[in-house]
């Protein structure tokens, strides 16, 4: 895998949170083409809760204005802790694909809710990419997502090789901290049919350990990066769960990985100095364990043979 592509990728999916936020996209090189909406939230954990389910931006769709690469770049949700803390993480057929198998059910509704535009005209994007009028030439297809927005270009991929015009349909895809999809059906169609995927991983991150195995899987191999190591003793992140999962931390460990400048973490993600007080934790728990095996080889039941 290129690093640097991993990282611009990623740098384009951030600018997908930077909508949800008001910002202008900082996606230099690129010409952002349409904006993706979808249900916010749309899983049995919010609806269980009555809560609205509201339209938002989650995507944005983007050209390079260079190679004419298209991009598709998925942010994740902002309410991360609430389908990772409440959702049944159900299964469902996932009918846009023959023998597909089954998906999780809230990661499902989302996708099968995303248009480019709003509006009752608005399209399906397998639908838009094969009608839309390109000002140059499309030369390849990627999708990029983080956390719900791995899972959703996961889907979206699926959906492009099975159905799109022949240009759409070879998309190389790259994902961040996605969650499992889907069944062993699924996973099975999905690399039978989407050559390159591209999953990164961050050891720490509880997200893509979700739902659980089984009967979810993960599609293709993932690509590990660590944000501590044990041994040797190393910390790379602020021990915290939000930290290991966020997307400015996944470029940071990209960039880390590649071996040029760091891209910062946020600053209450940066390590500090937590190095020492974790060291000294893990001394401590060493020492309780040479006690604990030094009180067994001693113990006058274990002199005796006993069990």
């Amino acid at each position: 895998m290129d690093w640097n592509k991993a990282i611009a990728y990623g740098q384009l999916v951030n600018a997908a949170y930077d909508v949800v936020a008001g910002e202008a996209p900082a996606t230099a090189g690129y010409e952002v083409v349409a904006t993706i909406y979808a249900n916010d939230l749309a899983t049995d954990a919010s609806r269980q809760r009555g809560q609205p389910v509201a339209i938002v931006a989650i995507g944005l769709i983007q050209q390079a204005q260079a190679s004419g690469d298209v991009v598709i770049a998925i942010r994740g949700t902002e309410g991360i802790k609430e389908w990772v803390q409440d959702a049944k993480f159900l299964m469902r057929q996932f009918t846009p694909v023959a023998g597909a198998g089954e998906t999780e059910d809230g990661f499902t509704d989302v996708y099968h809710s995303m248009k480019v535009g709003e509006g009752a005209g608005a399209a399906t994007v397998v639908k838009w990419l094969g009608e839309h009028q390109w000002r140059r030439p499309t030369t390849s297809l990627t999708i990029c997502g983080h956390s719900l927005g791995g899972a959703l270009a996961t889907l979206l991929a699926l959906d492009l090789a099975a159905n799109a015009e022949a240009a759409f349909q070879n998309p190389i895809v790259y994902t961040y901290a996605s969650p499992r999809t889907g069944d062993e059906q699924f996973i099975a169609k999905y690399n039978q049919l989407v050559a390159t995927t591209n999953r990164l991983v961050d050891n720490a991150d509880l997200v893509p350990q979700l739902p659980s195995d089984p009967p979810y899987k993960h599609v293709g191999e993932a690509i590990k990066m660590d944000s501590f190591t044990l041994i040797p003793p190393r910390i790379r992140l602020q021990p915290n769960p939000v930290c290991w999962h966020i997307m400015s931390s996944y470029l940071y460990l990209m960039s880390l990985e590649l071996g040029g400048p760091p891209i910062p973490p946020k600053p209450e993600c940066a390590p500090g100095d937590v190095l020492p007080g974790l060291l000294e934790q893990l001394k401590e728990k060493l020492r309780s364990t040479d006690k604990l095996a030094d009180e067994f080889t001693t113990h006058p039941l274990r002199k005796m043979g006993g069990k």
